[in-house]
Order: C-alpha cells, then sequence, then structure tokens
C-alpha cells in the first residue's frame, strides 16, 4: 500500500527569545521520529498534554517545518517552499476549537472561503461546497450564520471547509474536546463517513471510545512514538497506558478487573457489545436489589442558591430574540456537589451564569445565601465573593507575572491584609496541589494542567459559598482531568463548599455529584439524586445526552437475561454487582 506521509528520525524544538529576537533557550519536543501512514488509513493518535502530538500534526502540512529529519507528503518534500500549497490541499487540518476556525458570516461562504483564496473558479466553487456541506450533513444550513450553530455543527462546517478543498488526507486535532455527547457523534459520523470514501484520517483524541474507531493507534510520550498498534494491540495494555496518563475504554478496564478477581473473560473487548456477549456466557445469578434510604428533608434555610421562576432572553427587541432559559425554579442545598448537564444549547451556562451577577434575569428571581441579589439593598459585588465562577479554559483568565500574585489578585480585590492575602493564597494553592516553588514562576510557563489549578486556585482563594465550575477538565489528557477533579472534590470535602460542576462529560458528573441537576431546551429536566437521573437514562438519551459507556453494558446484560440493576454508571459499582452475581468471591 502506498504512503501519503513518510517521517523519517523527525526532530522539532521549539525557541525562546528574548526583547531583542535572540535566542535565549530550546525545548525539544520532537525526538526522532519515524512513521510511514498508508494512503485511505484512519490513524488514532494519543498522549498526554504536552506530549508532542499537536507539535507532530503541524509538521503534516507545514505550519512547522522540522529542526532535523524529514517530512513528505505524497512523495512531496515539507522543507519545500516551492510544494507549500500543494501540501497544504493534500492534507487538511481542523482544530480544537471551531470558533477560531470560522471567519465569515454565512456558512457556504466560510466553506468557500479557502477555495476563493486558491482562485478556484466560481461555478467550481458552488459545486465543492455543495458536496462539502451535504458530506457533513449542513447543506439544509448553507444560508444561516455559523455563529449561531451548535458546537458540533460548527466543527462540521469546519470540516466541510477542508473538504471542499478535497485534501488527500484530513487532520483533527481534538476536534470533539469542546462538545456536548451529541455533537462528538455527529463530528464521528463525518470522520468514520470520510474514512469509508477512501480519505485518510489522523485524529488526535483524549477520548478513548473514539480511538477504538480507528484501525490504527499510536501512543505518544516525551516526543516518541512508545505504542503502534491495532486498538485491539493497545488497549490491552491497561496498567501501562495508565502508566503514560492515559486512560482505556470503561468495558476494557472492567474486563481487566474482573479478570484479576478470577473472571474467565477476555482482556481485549473494546466496546459494550463485546463485553455483554462474554458476560452472558457465563453462568450468573439474580442481584437483588436493597431498600433505598429516605433522602433528607432540606430546610429552606439551608439553601446557598435559589432560583425563583427565572426567565431570560438574549436580543430582546431585535429579530434575534431567543429565550436561553425558561421559568427555571430550583434550590441548592449548602455543601452538597452538583452535578450539571445538558446538550449544547441546553441553557445551562445561562442559568450559572445568573448565580453570581453576570446575566440578570429578564424576570424571576435569584438568592444566593437566602438573599435578592438584584434588590434593592443587595450588593453585587459581594455577591460575586460569595458565589465563585470559574469559566471553561479557565487559564485564559491568567494575567499576573507570577502564579503567586494571580492567585492574591481576588483577596486583595476583597480587601484582605497582605497576612491575610498570604493565607488565603497558599492555602488555595495547596488545595490545587501546588507547590510553595511553582508560586514564583509565571503562570505562562505550566503546562496545561498546572494553568488550570491556578486559575481554580484564584477563586479558591475568595472562600467562595458557592464555587461554580464550567468544564474545569476541558481539554486535558485523562491524569489531568482526573488530578484536577480528585483536588476539587478534595476540596469540596474539607472546606464544606458547594460544588457546581458543570461538563459534558457523565463519567466525571457521576463520579463526584452527589445530585445532577439536567437542563433541556432552557427548562429544568430534572434535579435528582445521582442514582434517580442515572436510572432515567432512555430519557437523557432522548434528549440528546450520551451515558457513560458501563451504563450501556447493563442495558445489554438486562436484555440478555442478566440484571445488575438500573444505578450502574461507575466501573467500581460494575465490578462489585458483576462479582456478586457470577458468585465470585
Amino acid at each position: 500500500m502506498d504512503n501519503i506521509i513518510e517521517i523519517r528520525d523527525l526532530e522539532f524544538e521549539y525557541k525562546t527569545y528574548n526583547e531583542d529576537g535572540e535566542v535565549t533557550g530550546t525545548n525539544k519536543v520532537l525526538k526522532g521520529i519515524s512513521l510511514d501512514v498508508p494512503k485511505g488509513q484512519f490513524l488514532a493518535v494519543l498522549g498526554h498534554n504536552g506530549c508532542g502530538k499537536s507539535t507532530l500534526a503541524k509538521h503534516l502540512n507545514c505550519i512547522l517545518i522540522a529542526t532535523s529529519g524529514s517530512v513528505h507528503v505524497n512523495g512531496m518534500d515539507c522543507a519545500d517552499e516551492s510544494r507549500l500549497f500543494d501540501i497544504r490541499q493534500t492534507v487538511g487540518m481542523v482544530f480544537q476549537n471551531p470558533d477560531n476556525q470560522l471567519v465569515a458570516t454565512v456558512v457556504e461562504e466560510d466553506v468557500a472561503f479557502a477555495l476563493e483564496n486558491l482562485g478556484v473558479p466560481t461555478e467550481e466553487i458552488r459545486r465543492r461546497v455543495d458536496v462539502a456541506l451535504r458530506i457533513v450533513d449542513m447543506y439544509d444550513y448553507r444560508e444561516h450564520s455559523p455563529h449561531q450553530l451548535s458546537g458540533g455543527q460548527k466543527q462540521r462546517v469546519a470540516i466541510a471547509g477542508i473538504l471542499a478543498m478535497r485534501p488527500d488526507c484530513i487532520v483533527l486535532d481534538e476536534p470533539t474536546a469542546m462538545l456536548d455527547p451529541k455533537g462528538r457523534a455527529e463530528v464521528m459520523a463525518t470522520v468514520r463517513l470520510l474514512h469509508e470514501q477512501g480519505v485518510t484520517v489522523i485524529l488526535i483524541t483524549h477520548y478513548m471510545d473514539e480511538a477504538v474507531q480507528a484501525e490504527r493507534v499510536l501512543v505518544m510520550d516525551s516526543g516518541q512514538v512508545i505504542m503502534d498498534g491495532t486498538p485491539r494491540e493497545i488497549f490491552v495494555k491497561v496498567d501501562e497506558l495508565k502508566a503514560h496518563s492515559l486512560d482505556v475504554p470503561q468495558v476494557t478496564e472492567l474486563a481487566h478487573g474482573l479478570r484479576a478477581a478470577g473472571v474467565d473473560i477476555p482482556a481485549d473487548v473494546l466496546n459494550e457489545e463485546e463485553c455483554a456477549k462474554a458476560l452472558l456466557k457465563l453462568p450468573h445469578g439474580k442481584y437483588e436489589p436493597k431498600p433505598a434510604a429516605a433522602p433528607a428533608e432540606q430546610k429552606n434555610s439551608e439553601y446557598i442558591a435559589e432560583v425563583r421562576k427565572v426567565s431570560y432572553k438574549y436580543s430582546v427587541g431585535t429579530p434575534f430574540e431567543s429565550t436561553a432559559v425558561d421559568n427555571v425554579s430550583v434550590s441548592i442545598a449548602k455543601g452538597q456537589f452538583v452535578g450539571v448537564i445538558g446538550h449544547t444549547g441546553s441553557g445551562k451556562s445561562t442559568l450559572i451564569q445568573h448565580l453570581n451577577g453576570l446575566l440578570k434575569p429578564t424576570s424571576g428571581e435569584i438568592l444566593i445565601a437566602g438573599k435578592d441579589i438584584w434588590g434593592k439593598d443587595s450588593d453585587i459585588r459581594k455577591v460575586r465573593f460569595l458565589a465563585g465562577l470559574v469559566f471553561q479554559y479557565s487559564e485564559y483568565q491568567l494575567f499576573e507575572e507570577t502564579v503567586y500574585k494571580d492567585i492574591a489578585y481576588g483577596p486583595r480585590n476583597m480587601g484582605l491584609s497582605d497576612e491575610e492575602t498570604d493565607r488565603a493564597v497558599r492555602e488555595a494553592a495547596a488545595a490545587m496541589g501546588l507547590s510553595d516553588e511553582l508560586l514564583e514562576r509565571s503562570p505562562f510557563d505550566l503546562s496545561g494542567g498546572q494553568k488550570r489549578r491556578v486559575a481554580l486556585a484564584g477563586v479558591i482563594a475568595m472562600k467562595p459559598e458557592l464555587l461554580i465550575l464550567d468544564e474545569p477538565a476541558a481539554g486535558l489528557d485523562p491524569k489531568g482531568r482526573d488530578t484536577v477533579l480528585e483536588e476539587i472534590s478534595e476540596y469540596h470535602k474539607n472546606s464544606g463548599t458547594t460544588i457546581m460542576l458543570v461538563s459534558h462529560s457523565m463519567e466525571d458528573v457521576v463520579k463526584y455529584a452527589e445530585k445532577i441537576l439536567v437542563m433541556n431546551r432552557g427548562r429544568l429536566f430534572c434535579y435528582e439524586d445521582t442514582d434517580v437521573v442515572f436510572s432515567r437514562t432512555r430519557e437523557l438519551t432522548q434528549i440528546g445526552l450520551g451515558i457513560p459507556q458501563i451504563s450501556r453494558l447493563s442495558h445489554l446484560l438486562k436484555a440478555g437475561g442478566m440484571d445488575i440493576g438500573d444505578d450502574i454508571y461507575t466501573i467500581d459499582r460494575a465490578k462489585e454487582r458483576l462479582l456478586e452475581t457470577l458468585n465470585v468471591k
């Protein structure tokens, strides 16, 4: 099979410069990579943040040029400037954030943008744009504004813009990192279709269920390729992958744990269908559920936040007027850990921005610690100290010279003394796992996970009674994600602070949240204990939310006659119930 990409002994180092443009240091990111990618292959690339995945990808269409070694695309040398446009038409790139790739005010104009720059004739542009939009199932939206689309739709428009150039290879750098489950499914369906049509696909991802769909998986660490094989060959190495800060599919980890406990099940199961088929062959008994304890009744005085018949409309009085939150009422108890979920556009981000006064309700009331935050005697500045909000990609909020100064910014604004500020900074830093040595460094010299923890510490230092986190682990590798969420969980246990965690990852939410608030089309779908919410998995799926793979497994087992309960949403619980059902001591 012919290779579309051939890489030999590739090395690349980033350089740092002083104000005079002189090189002051280098950081070698790629170290002697040799790799062939056959035409038409679907290749997934895994690795922790900083391992060199994105740097490698940027060499494939000449965004970066090798420090040493070579990269050839369809026989063209990427170091040959005269072949630059040919190479970029051969290899198209789609980046993580679709908003950073959209340049026009109308979908079809955005898709046509690159073709116009390449001088393609008008009639040919029209034809290619229509074909590309049909491939990604966005033709009906061709006259819409890209910025009024959902995240998944925007990403499909970005993919269409690349497809219109008719590349032989498409490189996708974490294209689903910012999307809800429905948006992820839409993009992956498009990726599979492209592969079926003969396009070479290189997918960089942190989602193991996406990597499983590839023909081949590369694992990178410290600028080198450390594993290369089929998904089945790679994911069976559970302990080795975890040692490199990576995950495996939930059912693969479950099979690994069951085998260690003596259950005769294949080690290389990759999806819930394979796992269910293997388990249903085993002799099994019946799980007997224990009666659930009645939840304690909450008193009004114990609520930190109360939302009373709140509605919010954007662009009131214009043709673009829309209702983002529609007559929502909900009360959040002090000290709870609440997960907030909902599809893109469900209203969850709009709702949480009301809780610290960033948005004022079109109608209804918001109470924090029992006081109407928009009442006559309210001080909205004090409200924001009570209810701290950390935005998605919170590292973009960093701006000070040192980590210490960044964390200290909030406490100083509160009017704390130098001694009180110092104590607040050090306590918050410790809570987020930041050493004293890091406090004196520039926040911009830190890793992605460290930056995220600095931003969280900056809000925690103000000791809010309600801490609202909007996708705090978005874009992090599995180890970075787990570290941040574990530190948040520990902070919640130690401080008693009420936490509201907004996330598109059902696996993250169910691991930490006691209660889950579900939004759907601007309305409150439900607000219940985690067990209750995830017993309604069929309804969650119907409103565009994904459920954990382990929950889907439990449904398949039940349909096959092995009932382990309707409240399965973690690997540990599934393993415990299965060992009980299989009568393994």
